[in-house]
């Protein structure tokens, strides 16, 4: 019980994920704004409205936050499925391939080997796409150098590799290697992997109407604004500690917004698709350790 105490008031305090980095400048703002306006009021100034509270109602601005995040969320949840999504088709694809296709000749297995690291591949060029980089070493090692040269003149390096192992997949079966519903099977998986790709770049596309972005954060203004108007007469010199943290709390809400809805960047709060590409790697290298037990049983 103690330790999940300390866990708890770890969490309130750790700043590493917080968005108190992206508004602490503002929240300052607000507060000294708000003395300011304390200051007006002790020298009898009529700085002290009420009325201005119903301008704009805080019911609005919830409602506003409220669908801001969510919208977020939304965005970056399904990346998520996304994601996990990628990383089970590797999974079936991998599978499906290390075990179905038969070895005819000397070769096979070696270019089997290849067309596995061509599914992390696929995953790790779909980060890079996502991400706007360009291809690396990080690709380079999963590749024969002539497709690494190949792969760094195309528009959509995912696209590509996905064609590679389509083009693997029917020639197996012209050389008789797999059946028709096998590869049939694997194809879908293909498919999924190649709508995947489509899904994530729909979410990196569209991003959130630039107008309603826009509108949010000027009626935050006004109402950071106004709020120290509407609450000097009752809090006095207070004025400025509760400014402040109202500010903190809408523009900690609209931050979070804006963290979390293109979830593949590096940031904390993103997506951990570096590691989701690692565990692909190891899935993939301890695949490839593994031998059929069919085979096992013919030799």
């Amino acid at each position: 019980m103690i330790n999940k105490k300390f866990h708890w008031e770890g969490k309130v305090l750790q700043l590493k994920g917080s968005v108190i980095k992206a508004v602490y400048k503002s929240v300052i703002f607000y507060g000294i704004y708000g003395v300011f306006v304390s200051i007006l009021y002790y020298f009898k100034l009529p700085v002290s409205q009420p009325i201005l509270g119903s301008v704009i109602p805080s019911i609005v601005l919830g409602l506003l936050l409220v669908f801001r995040t969510n919208t977020a969320y939304e965005r970056f949840w399904e990346g998520r499925k996304i994601w996990g999504s990628i990383i089970n088709t590797v999974r079936n694809l991998a599978r499906q391939i290390w075990v179905s296709i038969d070895e005819m000749s000397i070769g096979d297995k070696d270019n089997k080997i290849d067309t596995l690291n061509l599914l992390v591949a696929f995953a790790v060029a779909t980060k890079l796409h996502l991400r706007g980089e360009l291809i690396n070493a990080e690709v380079e090692d999963l590749l024969p150098t002539y497709r690494y040269i190949e792969l760094k003149i195309v528009n959509n390096p995912p696209l590509e590799i996905a064609f590679w192992i389509g083009d693997y997949l029917q020639h197996q079966y012209n050389r008789n290697c797999l059946n028709i519903y096998q590869l049939i099977s694997m194809e879908k998986l293909l498919n999924i992997l190649v709508n995947d790709l489509g899904a994530c770049e729909r979410i990196l596309k569209t991003p959130i109407p630039m107008a309603y972005v826009i509108h949010l954060k000027q009626l935050l203004l006004l109402y950071c604004l106004l709020l120290p108007f509407q609450i000097v007469q009752n809090l006095g010199w207070w004025t400025g500690l509760f400014s402040a943290l109202v500010s903190f709390t809408l523009l900690g809400i609209e931050a979070i917004g804006s963290e979390i809805e293109n979830p593949f960047g590096y940031d904390v709060n993103d997506l951990p698709i570096d590691a989701i590409c690692d565990t692909m790697k190891r899935n993939i290298d301890d695949l490839i350790s593994l031998t059929p037990s069919l085979k096992t049983y013919l030799e």
